[in-house]
């Protein structure tokens, strides 16, 4: 066991100096020292909830893709899980098809490297000019493999659109992304009703 290292007179003196310059930061105590109250310990780790049961899978059964794309983020399609953000009685008329668009981009043909930074110059430009609904078509994509296991629906940009205009800088803009009706080109294109423009 090492024995315990004294200070030498130099450093004694060192300590001293250093001592009588320090100041108090508290009140002066009035008898003892209470000990410092130990922080409550952290609640214990919560297992983690167990997932919803899968519904059962044979091997060689076929995936239903039917309803895959009921999961894009961003789209009021089933009111009843969708959250509507828009005047209930303008998002009847537009599901109708009953509003013109102010403005319309193609973006059918591109690729994703192409089509975000034309997607966002459209959608920056025309709020600025104070559009409140435009039409963006994404085409419908050719179809996958339909034999596989899990979905993998066609059309990349009908997927991606949807989650780019709830990413900034184009979140902030964007009240609404809904289907668009079969006379604005149904499946392969979607409504993006803007915020108002502020000036």
């Amino acid at each position: 066991m090492r024995r315990p290292r004294h200070l030498s007179p130099e450093e004694r003196s060192l300590w001293d100096a250093v001592a009588r310059q320090t100041r108090r930061l508290g009140p002066e105590p009035h008898g003892p020292v209470e000990p410092a109250v130990l922080a409550a310990p952290p609640p214990p780790f919560a297992p983690p909830v167990s997932p919803a049961p899968l519904t059962p899978f044979r091997v060689g059964a076929r995936a239903d893709h039917r309803r895959a794309d009921d999961l894009i983020a961003g789209l009021a399609q089933d009111m009843g899980r969708q959250s509507l953000n828009m005047d209930a009685g303008t998002y009847h008329r537009l599901s109708r098809g009953k509003l013109r668009p102010e403005g319309r981009i193609d973006l059918h043909g591109l690729t994703l490297a192409q089509a975000h930074p034309v997607l966002t110059g459209f959608i920056l430009t025309s709020h600025a000019a104070g559009r409140r609904l435009v039409l963006v078509i994404t085409g419908k994509g050719r179809p996958r493999d339909d034999d596989a296991p899990l979905p993998v629906g066609g059309g990349l940009l009908r997927r991606q659109v949807p989650h780019w205009l709830t990413l900034a800088p184009l979140g902030p803009l964007v009240l609404q992304v809904a289907p668009a009706h079969i006379t604005h080109g149904g499946g392969g294109a979607l409504y993006v009703y803007l915020r108002r423009h502020k000036t």
